[in-house]
């Protein structure tokens, strides 16, 4: 069995993981060491190769690495600079505030990245540094509501028609997934993801708003197209702005008000300290 994505492995799912496989399964997990960790407790990736108790391989870089390789190699190595796009793979939009930068964002939703680029505002995910703030996801999700499916919010804040994150596991999909919502012929609801399947929601309470999610909450998913938020109040760390820029496929727009801070934080702030007892326990057996 191959988990791709496994730094977004938190320590209940990779339990919950490890007692799903059958006696003899090979399991091998994919993980990138620049990630930063799980939204939940733990670090079962780092933890593995720390505890040197399982077989560990480097891949190979990609033999022609194009913009969006070299952005995430350069923040990797505590840089952060703009790199040659020819074909607009990465975009850098100065904002001056946290009012712009909302509005910057918005503009590239839902007018700038599906006219210049062909890819559809359903295919765009903002993924954001913070929940509050101007730049916020809280406000960035008001926003996108207004323009793209406006109305009462009846289901925890959400509509059938807006695009959901769902805060919790369920009966076919787990934290973190992102989706449509939508209401079936019996009244239940559902949310329709991305790989074109459908779950039914156990719990309105799992439903948040998803035009924008935090960096957390965007580990492990993968568009076409990515708008990174990074507002004033952002007080970031290397692996969480790599972790934002490596969430896309084909066009990553960089929306960046956090002044000369963000860079130093790339510089400076090479990881997110977590104390956990996992190399000792795998070390003991």
């Amino acid at each position: 069995m191959v988990v791709t994505d496994a730094m977004a492995l938190d320590v209940e799912h990779a339990a919950a993981l490890v007692e799903a496989c059958a006696d003899g399964t090979h399991l091998v997990l994919l993980a990138d060491p620049a990630e930063a960790p799980s939204a939940g407790p733990g670090q079962v990736a780092a933890d593995l190769v720390a505890s040197r108790t399982v077989a560990v391989a480097e891949l190979p870089a990609a033999a022609k690495p194009g913009p969006l390789d070299e952005l995430a190699a350069r923040v990797a190595g505590g840089e952060l600079g703009e790199v040659s796009a020819p074909e607009r793979e990465v975009v850098v939009v100065p904002a001056g505030s946290g009012e712009e930068a909302a509005h910057r964002a918005l503009q590239l939703i839902t007018d700038s990245i599906p006219r210049a680029l062909s890819v559809p505002a359903a295919e765009t995910q903002i993924v954001a540094a913070t929940r509050g703030g101007e730049a916020g996801t809280d406000a960035l999700n008001a926003a996108c509501k207004a323009h793209f499916n406006a109305g009462p919010g009846v289901y925890n804040g959400v509509d059938p028609g807006d695009r959901v994150l769902l805060a919790a596991d369920g009966p076919g999909y787990a934290a973190g997934d992102v989706g449509y919502l939508r209401e079936g012929a019996d009244g239940g609801l559902t949310v329709e993801l991305p790989d074109g399947t459908s779950a039914a929601v156990a719990d309105a309470a799992h439903l948040r708003p998803g035009w924008a999610v935090t960096v957390a909450a965007a580990h492990g998913g993968h568009w076409p197209a990515v708008i990174a938020v990074f507002g004033p109040e952002t007080r970031g760390s290397r692996p969480q702005v790599y972790t934002a820029g490596t969430r896309s496929l084909r066009h990553l727009s960089i929306v960046h008000a956090a002044g000369p801070a963000l860079a130093q934080a790339v510089r400076e702030t090479p990881s997110i300290p977590r104390h956990t007892r996992l190399v000792q326990i795998l070390r003991e057996g």
